[in-house]
């Protein structure tokens, strides 16, 4: 996902960058699923029901402008639903990235969506 940070990331990070301020998101970061995609400035709209749950997601070191999941992420017991993105929030719920899966994921009653390592990247460039 190139450019897909939230107005509030690009801001701190820019902020960060230049010495301005410091930008420390709170861990650990949650990985959200989405029924419809939301923009820089907008969640999209969040997953309900079932045995859905953020969950917890953490990456590999940034290489080359980019950064990947390293272990498997599980949402275990979906509802009945299509998921078309994913976006990241800090442990206080601060949203920090969003963008659309490259394939909708059409879900029944109690599936499960797994994410392998690597499958979910992050890229400034």
């Amino acid at each position: 996902m190139a450019d897909n940070l939230t107005n509030l990331a690009e801001n701190a990070l820019l902020d960060t960058l230049v010495g301005t301020a410091a930008f420390n998101p709170t861990t650990p970061i949650k990985l959200a699923l989405v029924t419809s995609n939301g923009n820089d400035a907008t969640e999209g709209t969040e997953v309900i029901g079932g045995g859905y749950s953020r969950q917890t997601i953490t990456f590999n070191a940034a290489s080359g402008g980019s950064i990947g999941n390293n272990t498997t992420v599980t949402f275990g017991n979906m509802p009945t639903t299509t998921v078309v993105g994913i976006e990241f929030y800090d442990n206080a719920n601060v949203r920090l990235a969003y963008g659309p899966l490259t394939a909708s994921k059409a879900l029944t009653s109690g599936d499960t969506l797994q994410f392998a390592p690597s499958a979910i990247t992050l890229t400034l460039g």
